[in-house]
């Protein structure tokens, strides 16, 4: 089966384990509202779930089917979910050492970092896709780059350094309301216990990364490791030496960035402006 294919099945999977999820709740007597206070989620989560924008996971399956009453209908549904590649075949390697590591660098001028997306941040990126995808694809990649920022919340998250462009900001990916729920999150991300957070200003006479974004990788066994996209493609670095100059240039990109304290301040500003 085609990646697109398999992406397809995958999400209308996901239409129906959140179609179970809306159907067992309204039997339930529960709103959305109230069902996300029983098992301590956002309204907006629950919704996403019934929706099948975001997939139900094992553990909140769990407690559904206890709350819900529903003799582990859900966690059967959810234990056969197709197993497929949401994440194209050359960026799978990196997505592999993203959740395993303990250290993580980013510059980025385009785009905001998958990292710290929210979904209509995201939808917005995937909607901008040439050529256009189609709505299941969306669901499902959206899905599946939310389901990446589990790593900033476990109880040990991982030490994180993100350095933005400013023009990232400038760009209202999705329109306004969008663009202002993505520096809402933005700032909260900024006060994350392991995440650093600075924005690089316009205007600078020198900029240490014109060859454009990158992310360097630190493994659990301490291996450092650099990785680079291209249009089509990806490419995970390993050389030392190679490695070593990115990052000599993250360390002037820090240093050439606002500090953290003043990219909180700019994010302010900029909500206030609002």
């Amino acid at each position: 089966m085609c990646p697109s294919k398999r992406t397809r099945k995958n999400a209308s999977a996901m239409k129906l384990v959140g179609a179970l999820v809306a159907e067992f709740r309204a039997a339930a007597g529960l709103t959305q509202s109230e069902l996300g206070q029983r098992v301590l989620l956002h309204t907006e989560m629950i919704g996403s779930i019934e929706q099948g924008r975001r997939p139900l996971k094992p553990d909140l399956a769990r407690a559904l089917d206890d709350l819900l009453e529903t003799k582990r209908a859900l966690q059967t549904a959810v234990a056969n979910m197709p197993d497929v590649d949401l994440i194209p075949a050359w960026a799978e390697e990196y997505m592999d050492l993203e959740r395993e590591a303990i250290a993580l660098s980013w510059f980025e001028n385009q785009v905001l970092p998958g990292l710290l997306q929210t979904e209509n941040y995201a939808r917005a990126v995937f909607l901008s896709k040439v050529p256009a995808m189609s709505e299941d694809e969306i669901n499902a990649q959206v899905a599946a780059r939310l389901e990446r920022q589990e790593i900033l919340h476990r109880k040990e998250p991982p030490t994180i350094s993100f350095v933005i462009a400013e023009a990232v900001l400038m760009d209202r990916i999705g329109g306004d309301e969008v663009f202002r729920e993505a520096l809402q999150h933005l700032r909260r991300c900024a006060d994350l216990p392991g995440l650093t957070l600075q924005i690089m200003p316009v205007g600078l006479k020198q900029h240490a990364a014109l060859d454009g974004p990158f992310t360097l990788v630190e493994t659990p066994d301490h291996q450092h490791l650099g990785y680079t996209e291209t249009q089509r493609g990806s490419h995970i670095i390993s050389d030392p030496d190679e490695v070593s100059i990115l990052a000599q240039r993250y360390a002037m990109l820090r240093t050439q960035a606002l500090n953290t304290e003043d990219t909180k301040g700019l994010l302010d500003r900029w909500l206030g402006e609002q």
